[in-house]
């Protein structure tokens, strides 16, 4: 028997903060509102999905939460099942375990079914630490890609690093790199040995936190910096201008 496509209920892409600062400070109320009235959610850590939750509303009932795990650990064949309730007629919410669902996230495996299955996908406002750190780098808004993570392997990292240097000019276009946050400090003195002392680099960690920390200055100027990015989460951004 096929289901009537509009009883379905919406898929909801609910933003995480990136810390500890306080939900009003980076969520409207309609975040809120949508969050209480559903009880269905696609997590990528339980504990601190239950955690951002509680920030947002303290009084709703934990026990009538229904969170399906969505990490490294799930099973593709799995995945379908956690729309489920939207095919009941139930709204969804999807949390990433910090930013944007979907953007550098496994949710994004979710929101391509969703669309497959014909389910409404409603992405709300939150911050973006990518988003974030490129608007306030001073680099080229409107031609830039992101990476992840570089490989670790020493060789490869410098070959890989000249390599999206070398597009970065040819095309004039930004390259947003992470790295695990305890080999922050490692990957920016890679930065600054490997790129042109003239590529600008932009580091930007602890977004939207009061310990927050935004630096755009050329590979030789950073030379000169101190900054401890131990632990911080981050986002690295090159530009290498013609």
């Amino acid at each position: 028997m096929s289901l009537d496509h509009k009883t379905f209920g919406k898929l909801y892409l609910i933003p995480v903060g990136l810390g500890d600062s306080h939900p009003d400070k980076v969520f409207p109320p309609m975040n809120s509102k949508i969050i209480e009235n559903i009880n269905d959610f696609i997590v990528e850590n339980e504990k601190s999905a239950r955690k951002f939750i509680k920030s947002i509303l303290p009084e709703k009932s934990q026990q009538e939460l229904r969170l399906n795990s969505l990490n490294k650990f799930t099973e593709a064949a799995d995945i379908p099942a956690f729309l489920n309730a939207a095919k009941e007629g139930k709204n969804i919410g999807l949390l990433s375990e910090a930013g944007c669902p979907g953007v550098a996230d496994p949710g994004a495996e979710v929101v391509k079914l969703a669309h497959r299955f014909n389910i409404q996908v409603v992405p709300l406002i939150g911050p973006s630490s990518i988003l974030l750190a490129m608007m306030a780098s001073g680099m080229n808004g409107q031609s830039f890609t992101f990476h992840g993570y570089l490989p670790i392997d020493k060789k490869e990292r410098k070959n890989e690093l000249k390599h999206l240097e070398r597009i970065s000019a040819e095309k004039e276009q930004a390259q947003i790199f992470i790295e695990t946050p305890y080999r922050n400090n490692k990957f920016l003195e890679d930065l600054t040995q490997n790129l042109h002392p003239s590529t600008r680099i932009c580091v930007a960690c602890d977004l939207s936190l009061e310990t927050e920390f935004i630096k755009t200055a050329t590979a030789s100027e950073w030379k000169k910096i101190k900054a401890d990015l131990h632990k911080r989460p981050a986002i690295f951004i090159i530009q290498k201008d013609l």
